[in-house]
C-alpha cells in the first residue's frame, strides 16, 4: 500500500468491514479535495456540508457527499474541467475509479457529478493484510457523488484551511455559521419523502452542543431561494426558533434514527432524540 494512504488510514479506528468501506471512501474524499485544489478549484468556489464539517471540525459521523457552492452565480459553470485534476490525483496514488457528470433533465442550480469504483478492488488495496470478512458478498460499488451549487445565495463567509495530507493543500469553505446556517436549511426545505435525514438532525445537534452562532443573513436568502419565506417576511432568531419547533413536532424520529445510525459509532447519542429532546435544545438557538 502507498505509505500516504498508511499514514491517512492510521487514524481510523477499524473493527468491521463497514468501517473499512467509509474508511476508503473518507480517504478518496480527501484525495478528491487535494486535486481539486492543485486544480484552482477553490479560486471560485468553497467547500461546505456534512463533509466539511466532519474534515475540518471533527464531526463524529460519516458523510456520503462533496458539496461545494461558487463564490458568484455562474449558469456557465463546467465542473468536468476539473476532472482531470481529480483523475490525477487519484491515479497518483493507484486509485482505480471513474468520475462522470450526471445528466441533468431539467434546469436546476446543482451541477453533480458521481465518482465510482469497485469496492473489492479497494479494500484489497487498502487492507492487503486484512482476512476475507465476507468480501465475496460485496455487491455494490464505491460512489461518491459531487454536488456545486452554481447559483447560490448571498451572505456566504469564508474561511482558509490547510491539509497536510496527502500532502500539502489549501481549501476555502464556509465558516462554522454559515454551515450551520446551511444544515438549518436542509431541516426546514429538504423534500425527505418518506426518508427523514437524521444526519441533517445529528448535525444540528453538534452544532448547538458547540455554542455555534448562525448565520442569519445567509439563511434568510437561502429560504427565499428556496420560496419557504418570501422576501418581504419577516426574519430573525425568535422567528426561526418557531420555524424549527413546528419542524421538530412533525418528525419521525425512530426513522431519523435509522437513518443516522450507520454513519456513526456510538448509537447511544441518539437515545434522548424525541420532539421533546429537540424543542428544548433549540431554545439555546442564537
Amino acid at each position: 500500500m502507498n505509505n500516504v494512504i498508511e499514514q491517512m488510514l492510521s487514524s481510523y479506528e477499524i473493527k468491521n468491514l463497514n468501517d473499512e468501506i467509509n474508511a476508503i471512501k473518507e480517504v478518496i474524499q480527501e484525495l478528491v479535495l487535494s486535486g481539486l485544489s492543485r486544480g484552482g478549484f477553490f479560486n471560485e468556489a468553497a467547500f461546505y456540508g456534512g463533509t466539511a464539517l466532519r474534515i475540518f471540525y471533527k464531526l463524529d459521523r460519516f458523510s456520503e457527499d462533496l458539496d461545494f457552492a461558487l463564490f458568484e452565480p455562474n449558469e456557465n459553470f463546467d465542473l468536468s474541467k476539473y476532472f482531470d485534476d481529480i483523475q490525477e490525483e487519484l491515479n497518483a496514488y493507484g486509485l482505480n475509479l471513474q468520475i462522470d457528470a450526471k445528466q441533468k433533465h431539467h434546469k436546476t442550480n446543482i451541477s453533480s457529478a458521481f465518482l465510482k469504483g469497485d469496492t473489492l478492488e479497494h479494500i484489497l488495496k487498502f487492507f492487503p493484510n486484512e482476512e476475507n470478512h465476507g468480501y465475496d458478498h460485496i455487491l455494490k460499488n464505491i460512489k461518491i457523488k459531487l454536488e456545486i451549487d452554481i447559483n447560490p445565495p448571498k451572505g456566504a463567509l469564508y474561511e482558509e484551511q490547510y491539509k497536510l495530507l496527502p500532502s500539502p493543500h489549501q481549501i476555502i469553505l464556509y465558516d462554522k455559521p454559515s454551515l450551520f446556517a446551511g444544515k438549518v436549511h436542509a431541516i426546514l426545505c429538504r423534500d425527505w419523502q418518506n426518508r427523514t435525514k437524521g444526519r441533517d438532525l445529528y448535525d444540528y445537534v453538534y452544532f448547538i452542543g458547540n455554542k455555534t452562532n448562525i448565520n442569519l443573513d445567509l439563511l434568510r436568502n437561502k429560504l427565499i431561494a428556496s420560496k419557504y419565506i418570501n422576501d418581504n417576511d419577516s426574519f430573525n432568531i425568535d422567528i426561526l426558533k418557531k420555524l424549527l419547533k413546528n419542524k421538530f413536532k412533525e418528525i419521525n424520529y425512530i426513522d431519523a434514527k435509522e437513518d443516522v445510525i450507520p454513519f456513526i459509532k456510538n448509537n447511544q447519542n441518539l437515545d434522548l432524540w424525541n420532539k421533546e429532546f429537540f424543542l428544548k435544545i433549540t431554545d439555546q438557538l442564537k
